[in-house]
């Protein structure tokens, strides 16, 4: 596109942009808005106040609106977090584990205690020991083919109708996908 080639020239012709062909004060050679600003350095400057914005804390009106969003649009942004990368996605729980290390213990203490309270007392150390070589199998499994296997409780242990116990013969190997896709329902 052919910008004008001073401030003057663009004021005088209406135009937004001009191009002088000289480096600004901050070293970038690029157009330039009639009002003053390098186009770069525009650029630079909303990256920086982004990245500072995005440390203050949020106000409780923000907090809200983004929660209004999120009833409206809730489709739209689950199809938004499944369509991002799985390194970004790893990226995101493993910063969310960190920022949140009080929520993490509690749910891992939620799902020990969840197995725990399923396994009955009665089971003998061969069938304690057959639990154990599911998952050991399971993480073989995903080391050998690259898909992440998960031991799957058949009947899950927490479901509106029946709860499940954590035995041997109530359990499965299968891909982490299956294991999502069936979620805490009981499949025929």
């Amino acid at each position: 596109m052919n910008y004008p080639a001073t401030r003057e020239e663009a004021k005088r012709t209406g135009a937004k942009f001009y191009f002088t062909g000289k480096p600004c004060s901050r070293g970038h050679v690029a157009p330039r808005k009639t009002k003053g600003a390098c186009v770069d350095c525009i650029k630079e400057d909303w990256v920086t106040d982004n990245e500072r914005r995005k440390l203050l804390p949020k106000s409780e009106a923000s907090k809200a609106a983004g929660k209004r969003y999120y009833e409206r649009n809730k489709e739209a942004v689950k199809a938004r977090a499944d369509a991002r990368p799985n390194e970004e996605k790893r990226i995101h729980r493993e910063t969310y584990r960190l920022n949140n290390p009080e929520q993490h213990r509690v749910k891992c203490n939620v799902r020990r205690r969840r197995h725990r309270e399923a396994t009955p007392a009665w089971l003998t150390k061969e069938q304690k020991d057959s639990i154990k070589q599911l998952y050991i199998e399971a993480q073989k499994l995903t080391k050998l083919t690259g898909v992440r296997y998960e031991v799957d409780h058949i009947i899950p242990l927490t479901n509106d109708s029946v709860c499940g116990l954590h035995v041997p013969w109530n359990l499965q190997v299968i891909p982490k996908l299956e294991n999502l896709k069936k979620a805490n329902k009981i499949v025929a």
